[in-house]
């Protein structure tokens, strides 16, 4: 029997598929950001392979603008041992979320979050320069 050295409890399209709707991102967007060869329902078959083509995964990331490892490695049931172990323990601290990586998928989407709320409000304050031009070129036309 061949041994493997990927964990067999990751999924990559389930995880694709969490990390996409924590990022409130819909399958539509994403395959219109792939490509013309893209759609919904290829997305959709996509979040249900258990492995998906590394070239496959490294855009998908880069559309979410997560590390593709942060997919290949995040493993749920783990993630929530450390947080149930972090919450109801203060005293146990876990060596490492991945065995073997560096990347903190957590610490990677509250960054995410942190800079979506910034973008959002960059737009709002944009949008609202914008109103106050459209405004004042109306006041100049209608004079």
């Amino acid at each position: 029997m061949a041994h493997t050295t990927t964990n067999p409890k990751i999924h990559e399209g389930r995880n694709l598929k969490r990390f996409r709707e924590m990022l409130a991102i819909k399958q539509d967007y994403l395959a219109f950001e792939l490509g013309e060869d893209w759609n919904q329902q290829k997305i959709s078959l996509l979040e249900q392979k258990e492995k998906i083509d590394s070239d496959i995964l490294e855009q998908v990331a880069a559309i979410l603008k997560i590390p593709a490892e942060a997919i290949r490695n995040f493993d749920e049931q783990q993630a929530i041992n450390i947080i149930s172990n972090n919450t109801f323990d203060n005293c146990a601290q876990p060596a490492s979320v991945f065995n073997n990586s560096t990347i903190h998928p957590i610490d990677k989407m509250m960054q995410l979050h942190e800079d979506k709320i910034a973008l959002y409000e960059r737009m709002l304050k944009e949008k609202d320069e914008m109103m106050g031009r459209l405004e004042r070129l109306i006041g100049e036309v209608k004079r």
